[in-house]
């Protein structure tokens, strides 16, 4: 229900001018619920270190970069005026919207706009600014493309509710749907009649950057996507492909025949060393060995399991982005949990040992245990399930277990890299890369859980161990602004100090691959 302060609201927003005035009763200062105070006070120094950088008159390439969201929009300002400051044309384009959840009325919307502009205001000698609300958005979609942004709309609700099963008649989904079809039909419109060489957006499987990359990838124009991992000072970005998908097929290619060093052996367990106290990793590392380990056989005698095989599954959280439309033969990742649970229930002859994911202990929404208790009420005497507080080691787990189940997880790819045999039923980016089992059907599925799965051989299991090296030392790039420690990470590297020689040997090669040049890393 509407109160009486958002119905007057309501009415200015439609009143000409109504916003401005108070925009400029408000000294300029921003409303409630969108302000950007960080990036206010440093975007005239990047502009001018922009316009100072020495690679300035560089050729380049037609740029369109697209933030929203507080945090995005300090991220795409100051890539853009990097990209400027290399001799690209960039247009930044933007939506100032503080949260996605959230409605927002007409009055309060063009407030945010109007401030954001005078924001960016010092950025317009190096790029052009253009608000999404500038552009004549399209009467309509095409058919394929609103089909698109309905998928999109769907991840969004996952994502925000993190379920998996939605209500399509909700206000969220309503209110997501109706904000991405509208940045689908402006974009379309604009990029239909300014085509760039290259658009750039974040992330690219939620939220309206999802609906810009729908609709670039449907006029057929060029797409970098970028996201931001574990690790300071790299950046994650596809070609053409949603970042968030993980695409590591042509960096496999690239990298699966070629030497796996002893140093780069030890650099991928120093890796993992600090991924897990060291005595885990003293545990992960003889588990790789094939010797038994003290923390397994404690795990098993806590859990009370007897010499019946192990099954282990690994669960994500609900709704996490490395989840969303990851699919392959299920419906969803729930749908998998509940069948598997069935199997395993009907299956006395096997021990089910089902850990939820410690970012659980982190998170608000739904949990995998609900849909356990669901299925199953009473949990059957060969099923275990392990909470995400539980002071249950997940690597002692794989040390006991006899075959592993997992969706995304990156436990799947640990599995491998113990020898232990994983089942993956997620597309997520080491399957498929000769060290899991990747059915394609519940068929090839049930068949596996049913049949004893040899350990893996020692070259698999070091195949493993080169592909974690290559995922985590090769797929990433040298960056200079994590999104995460944005700012401390703007003090380390100035724009300026990014266009200086010492920059450009560390991140030129970063630059031309987000500005869409071609590079090895993919």
């Amino acid at each position: 229900m509407k109160t009486p302060r958002r119905l007057l609201k309501q009415a200015l927003g439609s009143l000409p001018l109504a916003a401005e005035l108070d925009f400029q009763r408000r000294g300029g200062q921003p409303r409630r619920g969108f302000s950007l105070p960080k990036l206010e006070e440093a975007i005239g120094l990047w502009a001018e270190q922009a316009a100072a950088s020495p690679h300035r008159h560089d050729p380049g390439k037609k740029v369109l970069v697209f933030g929203t969201l507080r945090y995005w929009v300090e991220h795409t300002s100051l890539l853009s005026l990097a990209l400027a400051g290399l001799g690209h044309q960039v247009t930044l384009t933007y939506l100032p919207y503080g949260d996605w959840r959230k409605p927002v009325d007409d009055f309060d919307r063009k407030g945010h706009d109007l401030y954001t502009r005078r924001v960016l205001k010092p950025a317009e000698a190096m790029v052009s600014v253009l608000s999404l609300f500038d552009m004549e958005p399209a009467p309509r979609l095409p058919q394929e493309l609103a089909a698109a942004i309905k998928q999109v709309s769907i991840r969004d609700v996952q994502y925000t509710e993190q379920v998996e099963e939605i209500d399509l008649n909700g206000e969220l989904f309503t209110l997501r749907r109706e904000r991405n079809s509208f940045a689908a039909r402006a974009f379309l419109n604009w990029l239909q009649r300014n085509p760039p060489d290259v658009v750039i957006v974040p992330n690219a499987l939620i939220l309206e950057f999802a609906a810009l990359y729908q609709t670039a990838r449907h006029l057929g124009i060029p797409v970098v996507s970028y996201e931001f991992g574990e690790q300071r000072d790299k950046i994650w970005f596809s070609q053409n492909s949603e970042v968030m998908l993980q695409d590591t097929q042509a960096l496999w290619a690239r990298f699966k025949d070629a030497d796996f060093t002893e140093d780069q052996f030890e650099q991928v367990r120093g890796l993992f060393a600090h991924r897990r106290t060291a005595s885990l990793y003293e545990n992960f590392y003889r588990q790789w060995q094939v010797t038994a380990t003290q923390g397994a056989a404690a795990a098993r005698a806590k859990l009370g399991l007897d010499e019946r095989p192990v099954a282990l599954l690994a669960a994500n959280v609900i709704g996490d982005s490395l989840t969303l439309g990851r699919a392959v033969f299920s419906e969803t990742m729930t749908e998998w949990l509940r069948r598997t649970l069935r199997h395993y229930a009907a299956h006395p002859d096997w021990q089910f040992v089902l850990r939820l994911h410690p970012g659980e202990a982190n998170m608000t929404g739904p949990s995998v245990a609900d849909i356990v208790r669901a299925e199953l009420p009473q949990l059957p005497e060969n099923i275990r399930l392990i909470a995400a507080t539980e002071a249950v080691n997940t690597y002692d787990l794989i040390g006991l277990a006899d075959l592993g189940l997992v969706y995304t997880t990156t436990v799947g790819m640990e599995m491998a890299m113990s020898g232990l045999p994983a089942v993956v039923v997620g597309r997520t980016h080491y399957r498929g890369k000769g060290f899991t089992l990747d059915p394609a059907s519940w068929d090839e599925y049930f068949n596996l859980l049913t049949q004893p799965q040899p350990k893996l051989t020692e070259a698999q299991t070091r195949q493993a161990w080169h592909y974690a090296y290559r995922f985590f030392f090769d797929y990433p790039l040298p960056f200079p602004w994590h999104l995460i420690h944005f700012w401390d990470s703007v003090q380390d590297w100035t724009p300026g100090k990014v266009f200086s020689d010492k920059g450009m040997r560390a991140f030129k090669a970063t630059f031309d691959a987000l500005a869409g040049e071609a590079s090895d890393a993919l």
